[in-house]
């Protein structure tokens, strides 16, 4: 799954900034460069020769951000790069090209060109050089106080250009284009959104808590007296919050994804109910520890699941030790 392609998507930044040394100047025409990952990444440079030197004397010229004992690294020699990585070269204009595709957060680093002429040992490399700074994509929720919904917006951790275009993906499927997208409160969809042009690579996908689960512990044998620790977890982004009630009780237990309940007897019998929420919706869990009447007292747990407005319950039945007799 990818968006349809919208040709390059470069976003340059900056002003211009020009370097020289004996003659030599290169000037990059921007210094700061914003991408989002996946993308594809142009960046460019004017060079300008001393006198006596010209293009014919330069018998190798590349970009380069690392450097191996005290020389520079050309990036089609990085493994990092392979594949990835094209140049270009204008004689008549003296300018030189970099390509980068299917850009990675790795890539994040300042790119430099440098040249090498016919005599040993004279090089120049054009110095500070470009900033290279690839971002991943974020969806922002925001509630909307009008209405009853949030609105979902498309950003990333460094300023794209005016000209980018979003779009939307609802369950892995294309809906909209937009910087941003309104959901009803409540949904247990997966919003995610994409750059055009990106390869594919769009932000993590926003939902509701999905049914929680919850477990007990001890989970083997317990007498009475003993402490029960009742644990709630949900599938959720962003991150669910915890909230335990008990039936009949308006106020909360407890809140966490973890409730401890000491010294337990049968009078803590009763429906416990774990709400996960966050801003995009909100999932309940139900533990009911339901203790059996007859000689000797023991209980039972049971998980009973509802998803916002419970239609179908499914119970899972533990059966414990017995508790100490009457």
């Amino acid at each position: 799954m990818s968006p349809s392609a919208g040709g390059l998507v470069v976003f340059l930044l900056s002003v211009q900034v020009i370097q020289s040394q004996d003659g030599w100047r290169v000037n990059y025409l921007k210094t700061d460069v914003c991408a989002a990952k996946g993308s594809e990444v142009f960046i460019s440079c004017d060079i300008t020769y001393p006198y006596g030197i010209y293009p014919s004397d330069i018998k190798d010229r590349f970009w380069f951000t690392k450097e191996k004992d005290g020389e520079p690294v050309d990036l089609r020699t990085d493994s990092e790069y392979s594949g990835r990585v094209r140049y270009r070269y204008n004689s008549d204009s003296d300018s030189c090209y970099l390509t980068i595709t299917d850009v990675r957060e790795s890539d994040s680093a300042e790119y430099k060109f440098t040249l090498m002429t016919n005599k040993p040992g004279e090089k120049y490399t054009g110095s500070p050089g470009v900033t290279l700074s690839v971002t991943g994509l974020q969806v922002q929720v925001r509630k909307i106080r009008i209405l009853p919904g949030w609105e979902l917006t498309c950003h990333s951790s460094c300023v794209l250009s005016d000209r980018a275009e979003y779009v939307w993906y609802k369950n892995e499927k294309y809906i909209k284009r937009g910087s941003s997208l309104l959901v009803s409160s409540g949904s247990t969809d997966r919003y995610s959104c994409y750059l055009t042009g990106s390869s594919g690579h769009g932000s993590p996908a926003v939902y509701g808590p999905q049914r929680p689960s919850v477990s007990v512990s001890p989970s083997a044998e317990m007498l009475e007296g003993d402490s029960v620790t009742l644990t709630c977890s949900a599938d959720a982004n962003p991150a669910a919050n915890y909230t335990w009630y008990k039936e009949h009780e308006d106020s909360p237990r407890a809140s966490g994804q973890i409730f401890t309940i000491t010294d337990f007897t049968a009078e803590h019998s009763g429906n416990y109910y774990c709400e996960a929420q966050n801003e995009m919706g909100r999932s309940n869990s139900t533990l009911r520890l339901i203790p059996f009447s007859g000689k000797s007292h023991s209980f039972f747990c049971s998980l009973t699941h509802y998803i916002n407005n419970p239609a179908k319950e499914v119970t899972h039945r533990v059966t414990r030790r017995p508790l100490s007799e009457t």
